[in-house]
């Protein structure tokens, strides 16, 4: 019996620490430094860049692997409806991503949880 109860108090411990590191990563404030990391596929999913023709018409080069290792600063944190956190970010430098566009916006829980945005 008195097993069972460590082990209880033990998972429950457990499941406490995985919650604050949830939470950890939920926490994001205006002014905050990430890095554009890499992306599970060829195209990032969470971070919402711009289609290859959209940036071609603005004039820019439309290489998404250039874009891994920009540091970015989050311009502004939006919570939907659903629960999700959408941040707007930009070049912590002042360029723009692919030469044409200044602010890209991202699903910020699941860019960090997929490693396309890692804390700088």
């Amino acid at each position: 019996m008195i097993k069972y109860a460590i082990a209880l108090l033990f998972s429950i411990s457990v499941l406490n620490a995985q919650n604050s590191t949830d939470q950890e990563q939920t926490d994001v404030q205006v002014g905050d430094v990430f890095e554009i990391g890499t992306p599970e596929t060829y195209k990032y999913n969470h971070i919402n860049f711009p289609r290859a023709n959209f940036i071609i018409k603005r004039g820019g080069i439309a290489d998404y692997k250039r874009a891994e290792g920009y540091k970015v600063v989050v311009t502004a944190v939006k919570e939907k409806k659903n629960g999700t956190k959408q941040v707007n970010i930009k070049r912590n430098d002042g360029g723009r991503f692919f030469g044409s566009h200044t602010v890209v916006a991202a699903d910020f829980n699941k860019a960090v949880a997929a490693g396309e945005l890692r804390a700088k």
